[in-house]
């Protein structure tokens, strides 16, 4: 399994370039590269060239990090069909990317709008028509999180979506911090996907049905609102000795072309420090975990 480092909480402080060396600072050997200006920004066309891409893969290169996955979020389930296709387009170029990085996992969202499920599911579907050719061709695997205001938001329901492209190239990201917003129980989602569960992301989070679904107040109530935290693990309701258990069990920790992302947004100010407590959390865990079962 690879330990990741999403490098979001220093966009403001460090070059793409400088993310390799800042990873292996902080004890990681991988990064998950996640929308980036320079990169591949949220919802627009990718801004590297090849120029760039080749000196991020010498960086990589020089300091012994790798690139565990890339995380585009593009707007393949629009309703729109013109947004939609240029979703498609765009995601071409970021494959691309990709396989001159040397990365064969990438991850990424539904999109979509919840409102508009059965248009965006469809939408989904035949952006997968010509998305998916050039994935089996590459040798690419997409995982896919169901985020909080996707066409699709539920773990299960979700890994149906993902199951009925009928293609092995296709796979499920579990995000830790999602959990309260999935309905489904942790257990059952990681049981039910099995080896198809190829990322999760590690951030706790709040629940926010507790207390009566007060935990959270919005006004005026019954806004359209999806509220979720990415904190550091403990800061939250996350029940993490069941969602490390759950890996060990299902063999997540086992695999090789797994991985586990610290994906902690909340805390900028102290991110070099949150980032290493990340790490140790994670593997401490793990090995419990590990040697719990054992």
């Amino acid at each position: 399994m690879k330990y990741a480092l999403d490098p979001t909480p220093f966009h403001s402080t460090h070059s793409v370039l400088e993310f390799p060396k800042l990873a292996a600072d902080l004890g990681y050997d991988y990064i998950q590269l996640t929308p980036h200006a320079d990169i591949i920004p949220f919802f627009t066309h990718p801004k590297a060239d090849d120029d760039l891409v080749a000196k991020l893969a010498a960086e990589c290169k020089n300091t012994g990090v790798g690139i565990a996955s890339v995380l585009p979020v593009l707007r393949w389930s629009s309703p729109d069909e013109n947004l939609r296709q240029t979703a498609v387009r765009y995601w071409k170029r970021a494959i691309q990317i990709a396989v001159d990085l040397g990365v064969n996992q990438m991850n990424t969202e539904f999109t979509g709008r919840p409102e508009r499920a059965e248009e965006s599911e469809a939408a989904f579907y035949r952006s997968m028509e010509e998305i998916v050719p050039i994935l089996e061709r590459e040798g690419i695997n997409v995982a896919i999180d169901p985020h909080p205001d996707d066409f699709v938001e539920e773990g299960l329901a979700a890994w149906r979506v993902i199951r009925g492209v009928n293609s092995p190239n296709l796979s499920f990201v579990y995000v830790a911090s999602h959990s309260f917003h999935m309905k489904d129980e942790p257990l059952e989602i990681m049981k039910t996907v099995g080896d198809r569960l190829r990322v999760v992301h590690v951030a706790d989070t709040m629940n926010h049905h507790a207390s009566h679904g007060l935990r959270y107040i919005t006004n005026p109530p019954g806004n359209a609102v999806r509220v979720h935290q990415h904190l550091k693990i403990g800061d939250g309701d996350v029940n993490w000795d069941e969602f490390f258990s759950g890996l060990v069990d299902t063999g997540f920790t086992d695999r090789e072309d797994s991985v586990m992302v610290s994906s902690v947004f909340a805390e900028n100010e102290n991110a070099i420090e949150v980032s290493k407590y990340q790490l140790e959390q994670m593997r401490a865990r793990v090995a419990a975990a590990q040697s719990a079962r054992s």
